[in-house]
């Protein structure tokens, strides 16, 4: 009895895998026998052991499992298969001699999706295999067709934030890589706090790729802000300085009005919290309320200690950029008072973290140095090799080392496991 026997000129690799799984021989072969020659790629298990290896590597669109059998039995097999991310969708009939209603109530609320008894009638094993690989066929093109949908929304929604930033960006150019930076240090921060206490019932993966969406929206409010203060070269006067706080109330403004078109759970609430509150303070000495402590959204926490990092590290038309120690030294002294003390935590577990990001999106070759530990950043010339695999399963990692080494005019390829990795530097092995 083969276990893949094929049905003439058809193709394998469009054949639906059906597992068929049972620790007789004889039920085997007549659940073969009936399958056979009806276009479908049968795989045979006659433990429950190998059953759940054959599911996890060949993703078979269906299986058939009998329940009656030794050391494993098929409850257990089915408890395994939906307790794994990667066989859990995978439809699963039970094809047993137990009879009694409650066997087949234990079975259905284990997941199966249907439940035959032996001795079998061969007509209704068939029909009930073909009834149940076409629902699995619509549902994945349903799901095919939401994953499509959602991307499309995603996509959408990036493509708008990042109008937004763009045209707050050509009112202050002189900050291009501001954006790009702050927005990693909060993705960053994020990730760090997520299953911190207090933070890990609010930040998870979604709301997480928002807030980076979202950062670059912090100072959208600037647009309204006259060109004599936003670009004036020395200190502000106290005039001066009052309309430029407004930019976090034309921020929040701007944002509300396009957040109330879209609903209660438009993906703009986190860029207006973000444009409103990241210039509150910790101890309640902050703009444009007066927010203290946790009345402070944790976006805005977070937006807080990224935009005053940047502003430390980057080079402006009124001061030069601090070196990154420097800057590090001021958010600890504000801890607890203009920070966060847990946000301030985190940001020392990833001081290194924000430094490597700040170098791949440095505006100024001044601020490369500084950041450098005040050390001339120069571009190597005289090196023996000009292309470079990296290799690094963290996206965020991924993404900044790949900046640096491409700035630092190097080819870059890139791979997120060893396997990908041996792949692309052994290509023909």
């Amino acid at each position: 009895m083969s276990d893949n026997k094929t049905v003439p000129n058809s193709n394998p690799e469009r054949e639906e895998k059906i597992l068929l799984v049972d620790d007789n021989t004889t039920n085997l072969q007549l659940l073969h026998e009936t399958l056979d020659g009806r276009g479908y790629r049968l795989l045979i298990a006659k433990n429950g052991k190998i059953a759940l290896a054959i599911a996890r590597k060949a993703n078979p669109a269906l299986i058939l499992l009998d329940i009656m059998m030794p050391e494993m039995d098929g409850y257990e097999v089915c408890r395994r298969l939906k307790f794994d991310d990667k066989t859990n969708r995978i439809p699963v009939i039970f094809i047993t001699a137990l009879a009694d209603e409650d066997d087949e109530a234990k079975g259905l609320a284990l997941g199966a999706v249907d439940y035959i008894t032996k001795p079998f009638n061969p007509e209704l094993v068939r029909a009930r295999v073909r009834i149940h690989l076409e629902l699995k066929q619509h549902q994945d093109h349903l799901e095919q067709l939401v994953k499509q949908r959602t991307r499309r929304l995603e996509l959408t929604q990036a493509v708008t934030i990042e109008s937004l930033a763009t045209l707050a960006e050509y009112r202050d150019p002189e900050t291009g890589g501001h954006i790009k930076r702050t927005q990693n240090y909060v993705k960053v921060l994020a990730k760090q706090l997520k299953q911190h206490p207090r933070f890990r019932d609010k930040l998870n993966d979604e709301v997480i790729d928002l807030l980076y969406m979202s950062a670059p929206l912090h100072d959208l409010g600037k647009i309204a802000v006259p060109d004599h203060i936003l670009h004036k070269a020395g200190k502000l006067t106290d005039e001066e300085f009052e309309e430029m706080k407004k930019h976090t109330n034309y921020g929040h403004d701007a944002l509300r009005i396009t957040e109330q078109k879209l609903g209660e759970n438009s993906f703009l609430r986190f860029a207006r919290e973000i444009a409103y509150t990241h210039q509150e303070k910790w101890d309640g000495s902050g703009y444009p309320t007066g927010l203290k402590g946790d009345e402070i959204p944790i976006s805005g926490r977070l937006m807080a200690l990224a935009d005053v990092y940047d502003a430390l590290i980057s080079k402006r038309v009124y001061k030069p950029p601090f070196p990154h120690q420097k800057a590090v030294q001021i958010i600890l002294e504000g801890k607890g008072k203009h920070f966060d003390a847990d946000v301030v935590d985190a940001f020392v577990e990833l001081e290194e973290t924000f430094r490597n990001i700040a170098l791949s999106y440095a505006d100024h070759d001044e601020e490369r140095q500084m950041l450098s530990g005040g050390k001339e950043f120069k571009k190597e010339k005289n090196r023996s090799f000009k292309n470079i695999l990296l290799v690094e399963d963290n996206e965020i990692n991924l993404e900044i080392m790949q900046s640096q080494l491409t700035s630092m005019g190097y080819k870059v390829d890139t791979a997120v496991h060893g396997k990908d990795a041996l792949a692309k530097f052994h290509p023909n092995k």
